[in-house]
């Protein structure tokens, strides 16, 4: 395909998954174009990601704002060329892991739910919705989100990322259907346990990871590459008639 004005639009691209995803589909010559959210001392890592990136000949802009807020929306869309977003990938982690009920008072709140929600789910409609009123979808576009084992599955901790997950994958669906018209696919990944650095925030996340390693059929846990690969594959030309799906990235984690 020809990518020359074509661009990937990353949320959370800085790190883990989406840095991974943003690596691969610049080396397939789409331009990358990131929203992330970090602090000024932990960016060195990812600026030498961008200039690595850059060694493949494609645009790399990066924006250390805000996903969730309208006005950092409005203002990648003001630097996009029209028709130009062949990807948009929501990688967003940013939620609040805490269990339903604690003796000291440190469970979930409902406010603790509508953020989680909002950030990990809502914002990949916001972001679509935006991208579609204002013209900036390629023709046969791909419209792609992370989701995870706990989209059906009950953990200690995760029960406001769970709900998240679940309205994510009731989102693409919709997306799905609704979208097809534009010629947009909608589909959502979902890795297998890996090490990331929203996944370390879980309590008890080093427990969980070996557990996960045990029942993994390969005996490993999931790597950023082997999730970004499959990115790349739903980017490309022959992944087009993929529509609506849950894709498991995981190495038959979830069979057991």
């Amino acid at each position: 395909m020809n990518n020359d004005h074509q661009y990937a639009l990353i949320l959370g691209g800085s790190s883990g998954l989406g840095l991974a995803s943003a690596k691969r589909l610049a080396a397939s010559g789409l331009n990358i174009c990131i929203v992330h959210r970090d602090r000024k001392s932990e960016l060195e890592p990812f600026f030498s990601a961008i200039n690595e990136m850059k060694r493949f000949g494609v645009k790399v802009i990066s924006y250390n704002k805000d996903a969730l807020k309208t006005e950092t929306i409005a203002e990648v869309i003001n630097i996009l060329p029209k028709k130009s977003v062949k990807v948009l990938l929501h990688s967003v982690a940013k939620g609040t892991v805490k269990p339903l009920f604690s003796e000291d008072g440190t469970e979930l709140s409902k406010e603790d739910f509508v953020i989680t929600i909002n950030a990990m789910a809502l914002s990949w409609f916001d972001w679509s919705n935006a991208l579609i009123k204002s013209d900036l979808f390629a023709e046969d576009a791909r419209n792609i989100a992370f989701t995870s084992e706990g989209n059906t599955k009950s953990w200690k901790y995760y029960g406001a990322v769970s709900a998240a997950k679940a309205t994510l994958e009731a989102l693409m669906r919709q997306m799905a259907t609704e979208y097809a018209p534009l010629k947009i696919t909608t589909n959502c990944i979902q890795a297998g346990m890996t090490r990331t650095k929203s996944f370390g925030m879980i309590p008890g996340s080093e427990q969980i990871a070996q557990f996960a390693e045990k029942r993994n059929p390969f005996n490993r846990l999931t790597e950023p590459e082997d999730v970004a690969k499959v990115v790349e594959l739903l980017s490309s030309d022959k992944a087009g008639w993929i529509n609506g799906t849950v894709l498991k990235v995981d190495g038959g984690e979830s069979l057991r």
